[in-house]
C-alpha cells in the first residue's frame, strides 16, 4: 500500500536518508528501528509531508504523494503522532479528537464505529470532557493516537508512542494497537527504542543506520542479523534473543 523508492533527504552536504526502499502492506505493522540519528524520524517526516525529499518517489495505493502537502496527504490517509507530544492543551480530549475528525469525515473513508471503540480501547472514555492539559502523560500519548485514528488513516505512523511509559502502560498500548491492526486495514509504522514492545507488535522490522536500510525482515531475523547487532542491538541483545 505504501511504497517508497529511492527516498533520499539531504541537508546541505549531509544525507540524513539515503536511497530508502520500503513497501508496507495493508494492515501490516512495520517496526522502524535504529540508533539515534539513524534517520527514522526524518523518514516519517518525509512520508507525512513535513519535509520534502531530495530524490526518489513515494505512493499510497498507487497514487503519487511526492507533490502533495502534509494536509493533502492527511486527506489521502497518512496520519501520524510525534516524538514530542503535540496536542491542543487548551481543548478537551474530545475537541482534540473532533479537530482531526473533520478531516477524517471529509475523506469519506468512514470508520465512526472504529473510532468510538478506539476511545474505549485506549482508555479515554471517561476523559473526553477533561482539558488536555489536565491529563497524565500516558493519557496524552494515547489521546494523540486516537486523534490520529480520527483521520480514518490508511497509514498510521507512531514516533516513539511508548516513550516515557511504564511497563504496564506499554503492555496496554501494545494490546490497543494490536486491536487496531486486527479491526482495520490500517497499516501501522512504529518507531520505538523499547525493543520488547516493538518486537512483540511488529510483523516485520526495517532497520536504519546512518540514513540507510541495513536490514529488513521478521523480528527474529532482524534480531539475529550481525550487521544490526553491531550497529544497534549489541551483544547483550543477541544473547537475549
Amino acid at each position: 500500500m505504501l511504497e517508497l523508492r529511492g527516498i533520499t533527504k539531504t541537508f546541505g552536504g549531509v544525507k540524513a536518508v539515503q536511497d530508502v526502499d520500503m513497501s508496507v502492506a495493508p494492515g501490516e505493522v512495520r517496526g522502524l528501528i535504529g540508533p539515534n540519528g539513524a534517520g527514522k524520524s526524518t523518514l516519517v517526516n518525509l512520508i507525512s509531508g513535513l519535509l520534502t525529499h531530495s530524490a526518489g518517489a513515494m505512493t499510497l495505493d498507487g497514487v503519487p504523494l511526492d507533490d502533495l502537502s502534509s494536509q493533502q496527504r492527511a486527506l489521502k490517509g497518512i496520519a501520524r503522532t510525534f516524538q514530542n507530544l503535540r496536542v491542543f492543551s487548551s481543548l478537551t480530549a474530545q475537541q482534540n479528537i473532533d479537530v482531526a475528525g473533520y478531516t477524517g469525515t471529509a475523506s469519506a473513508r468512514g470508520g465512526d464505529d472504529l473510532l468510538q471503540e478506539a476511545i474505549v480501547r485506549f482508555d479515554l472514555a471517561d476523559k473526553l470532557n477533561d482539558p488536555a492539559n489536565s491529563l497524565a502523560y500516558g493519557q496524552l500519548r494515547r489521546l494523540e493516537i486516537v486523534r490520529a485514528l480520527a483521520l480514518r488513516p490508511r497509514v498510521l505512523m507512531l514516533d516513539e508512542p511508548a516513550a516515557g511509559m511504564n511497563e504496564q502502560e506499554t503492555e496496554a498500548l501494545g494490546a490497543a494497537l494490536g486491536w487496531v491492526r486486527d479491526k482495520s486495514e490500517c497499516s501501522i509504522l512504529v518507531i520505538d527504542h523499547d525493543l520488547k514492545f516493538i518486537m512483540a507488535l511488529s510483523e516485520r522490522i526495517t532497520v536504519l543506520n546512518m540514513g540507510k536500510v541495513i536490514a529488513e525482515g521478521t523480528p527474529q531475523a532482524v534480531s539475529e542479523n550481525r550487521q544490526v547487532i553491531d550497529a544497534y542491538l549489541g551483544e547483550d541483545q543477541e544473547h537475549a534473543a
